[in-house]
């Protein structure tokens, strides 16, 4: 996650610091301090509402040293929806209490309130249902196993009906394990969750459906290309950009700039493989000598997608534009039980 650590005052400051130190071997943590209080590792700002109006949407998570009402105000004018709100926490500058107050859900702000309350021996004061009553809840279980929610209004309706006791219907393409008790393999239920690559599936009267994000984009492309080439070619060749969660690529291309502002465009990590790696991979590819002399590998874009998902071919190399592209798909196993941000 990319996330912001925000302080308004002494104490919070060094409360961040703390944070910011426990999160940082697998977060990106920028820290934020008000001016009077700043030092060498903070960026320092004067008006917490003009701040958190130019960050909001640049990070994952934002979290506040400092009382609930100031965060409260601070974030009024940016707040649009769970679907893209940023997770928002809220801790007392002692690191007493922490306190998801946006996306505890989709945005990860529970699960995250958990993680520094552990850090901090500190007590998470987490205020949704689900989570109060330990039941099944379908958008942090789509947020853990990387799965597209569809239809929030779907979702909220089954969290309702979880906590009410009615009969939740489960059908999904793909493996999974620890199935609650709350989820039933009947299909004979007015409310169900179907996990597939197919938005069509609809086999409860009230489906929601649950998108698995898990094709790898291998790329190769010209000098020069453009991030809207590459956009084009992806349009061209059918691949559902929402479904993307990586990009895979040549080490010649890490400096590529049309690619790097795609991926940045689309906040798509992207990872690049040595010659060696790629031609390592077993498997049937189309092969270019000319490719080959110019790069070390008979291949870019299959062996990259191929090599980054540990997966499978799913669509054979596409040329155009300037542009080759491939898509891979990663294996999946889905875990109700898993809890990531």
């Amino acid at each position: 996650m990319n996330i912001a650590v925000i302080s308004v005052t002494q104490q919070g400051r060094s409360c961040a610091e703390h944070i910011t130190s426990a999160l940082s071997d697998m977060h990106s943590v920028t820290r934020y301090c008000f001016y009077k209080y700043s030092d060498t590792d903070t960026r320092p700002f004067r008006d917490i509402r003009i701040l958190t109006a130019e960050i909001f949407h640049r990070f994952d998570a934002l979290i506040f040293l400092g009382a609930v009402g100031i965060a409260v105000r601070a974030i009024a004018g940016s707040v649009s929806s769970k679907e893209s709100d940023p997770a928002v926490l809220v801790l007392d500058h002692k690191g007493k209490f922490v306190i998801p107050i946006l996306s505890g859900h989709l945005g990860g702000a529970n699960r995250l309130a958990e993680i520094i309350a552990q850090t901090l021996h500190a007590i998470p004061v987490i205020t949704t249902a689900t989570d109060i009553r330990g039941a099944f809840s379908p958008d942090s279980f789509a947020k853990a196993n990387r799965l597209l929610c569809s239809d929030l209004s779907a979702a909220k309706e089954i969290a309702a009906a979880v906590l009410r006791g009615e009969p939740i219907g489960f059908r999904s393409d793909y493996p999974y394990e620890n199935l609650p008790d709350s989820l039933s393999l009947s299909e004979d239920t007015r409310l169900g969750i179907c996990v597939s690559e197919h938005p069509q599936d609809k086999p409860f009267p009230l489906t929601l459906h649950l998108l698995p994000k898990n094709l790898v984009l291998g790329i190769g492309c010209k000098r020069g290309v453009s991030a809207e080439q590459i956009a084009a070619q992806i349009k061209d060749a059918n691949i559902p950009l929402e479904r993307i969660c990586a990009a895979a690529t040549i080490h010649l291309k890490a400096d590529e700039q049309g690619l790097l502002e795609f991926c940045t465009m689309h906040q798509i990590p992207l990872f690049t493989y040595t010659p060696d790696q790629l031609m390592a991979i077993d498997g049937t590819f189309s092969k270019s000598d000319f490719v080959y002399e110019i790069t070390g590998t008979d291949n870019v874009c299959e062996r990259s997608a191929v090599l980054h998902s540990r997966g499978t071919l799913l669509i054979p190399k596409f040329s155009g534009n300037g542009v080759t592209l491939a898509v891979a798909q990663q294996p999946i196993l889905l875990d109700f039980e898993r809890n990531i941000l």
